[in-house]
């Protein structure tokens, strides 16, 4: 599998959903892209520790470049802040990024998966 198309990410609201997405994702071997239903929004999430591995750094700078690419710079927010453009955190092992709407979730940890399932990008 080389990415997830947007109707095929996961959705979880539950501790109990989130683990049962974790589990499938470390049995058939493949890095977590899910989006998790939030109190104000919905929240990209991406972990690749259950594999043992991690981005390079390569793969973090275009994972965050494709974020602030999809996504319009907030108003009245630090431009120079890399969590604020982005919308969270991409780091190497895991990252959650936000968004307001499930359908801007899907297209976003769809957009990020072609670099976290990407083997050539890990280290």
């Amino acid at each position: 599998m080389d990415h997830l198309a947007p109707q095929h990410v996961p959705l979880y609201e539950t501790a109990d959903e989130r683990a049962d997405v974790w589990e499938k994702c470390e049995d058939s071997g493949h890095p977590v892209v899910a989006i998790r239903v939030g109190r104000r929004g919905f929240i990209v999430h991406y972990d690749l520790q259950h594999l043992g591995t991690e981005l390079a750094p390569a793969g973090v700078r275009q994972l965050r470049s494709l974020a602030r690419d999809w996504r319009s710079y907030p108003t009245g927010t630090d431009p120079i802040s890399e969590s604020e453009g982005i919308g969270g955190e991409a780091g190497p092992v895991s990252g959650a990024l936000h968004t307001d709407s499930q359908t801007d979730a899907r297209r976003l940890a769809s957009r990020l998966s072609r670099v976290v399932f990407d083997r050539t990008h890990w280290s």
